[in-house]
């Protein structure tokens, strides 16, 4: 796991311990081990990355799987700076004032990808609030350009809400992306807690627009649990995006990044996280991806050979 100077996690022996003192938590459990991969090979993956002058959200948003996907050359890319115009209160990535669009990322982020032999890749960007389509051009310019270095790669895209502006989602849809992410993270209760930037019934516009407009492109979507939603609330999450056709659903556990963020409320069971699954499917989502682990992009390639039916790298 990444760290920073203030960071309240660690993967000690693969296993994720608490580093610093500070408000009393839920202990950690036996069963929050992760992969922590094979240290040469993660380190060739960051300096690949690193050269291009590129940033992952795997370091940003300090991932648990980063070892892992780092040692099996992935990673998912985040795009339009290092710096969100927003402050979740789950979240790692740093919020202040936004960072200049660097025109030539995109062509970047392509030969990257190409350098690093994948047939398929998850490309994601902090909110850009500032910016009049949220960001929209440079997920479209990006798209462009994996499909020309790339014509046969994946290419995932995991988007913020673009403040609700459908012409901006239409930028990045008509680009052609494999699969259409965005994230609700949490159940509607939580998001003056946890989001107090964005808004549930506008995450889930957005999800239902993108099927208005090109309904042939599977949509998905991603919870993270343990800040106190209850059982019913997950249930009727996953109905609200079963609602809006949305195909693909990840769930995850929250690990509290440092003391400045929302506190841990418990850790799920695994077997929990296998109800969340049964519930997802009931109602009717193709996939559901859960356990204490699972990130949006992890293994995202599977899950979309699983929907699509395509030959993709797993990432």
């Amino acid at each position: 796991m990444s760290e920073g100077s203030n960071g309240e996690l660690t993967v000690r022996r693969g296993r994720v311990e608490h580093r610093e003192a500070g408000p009393r938590r839920p202990p950690l459990p036996s069963w929050l081990r992760v992969k922590t991969g094979k240290a040469h090979l993660s380190r060739q993956t960051r300096q690949l990355v690193h050269a291009h002058h590129l940033t992952t959200v795997c370091e940003q948003a300090r991932c648990p799987n980063i070892g892992e996907c780092y040692s099996r050359g992935t990673a998912t890319f985040l795009i339009l700076g290092e710096v969100c115009t927003r402050n979740c209160r789950f979240c790692a990535i740093v919020s202040g004032p936004p960072q200049r669009v660097d025109p030539d990322e995109p062509r970047r982020v392509a030969q990257t990808v190409e350098e690093m032999g994948l047939d398929y890749v998850v490309v994601t960007s902090v909110t850009r609030d500032d910016l009049p389509d949220g960001g929209a051009e440079q997920f479209c310019r990006t798209i462009q350009e994996a499909h020309k270095r790339l014509p046969h790669t994946g290419i995932e895209v995991l988007t913020p809400d673009f403040q609700g502006n459908i012409e901006a989602l239409r930028i990045v849809l008509e680009a052609g992306p494999t699969i259409f992410n965005h994230n609700v993270e949490t159940v509607p209760r939580l998001y003056p807690q946890v989001r107090p930037q964005a808004d549930y019934e506008r995450s889930l516009q957005i999800l239902r627009w993108a099927g208005e407009i090109t309904p042939q492109i599977p949509r998905k979507s991603g919870l993270i649990v343990g800040f106190g939603e209850t059982h019913n609330e997950i249930k009727q999450t996953l109905a609200d995006l079963a609602e809006v056709g949305v195909s693909i659903v990840t769930i995850g556990q929250y690990l509290q990044p440092t003391r400045q963020h929302v506190p841990v409320t418990r850790y799920i069971p695994p077997d929990e996280f296998d109800s969340y699954k049964e519930w997802g499917e009931a109602a009717g989502i193709a996939q559901v991806v859960s356990g204490p682990f699972v990130r949006s992009s992890y293994h995202a390639a599977e899950t979309a050979r699983a929907v699509l039916g395509c030959s993709c790298q797993a990432t």
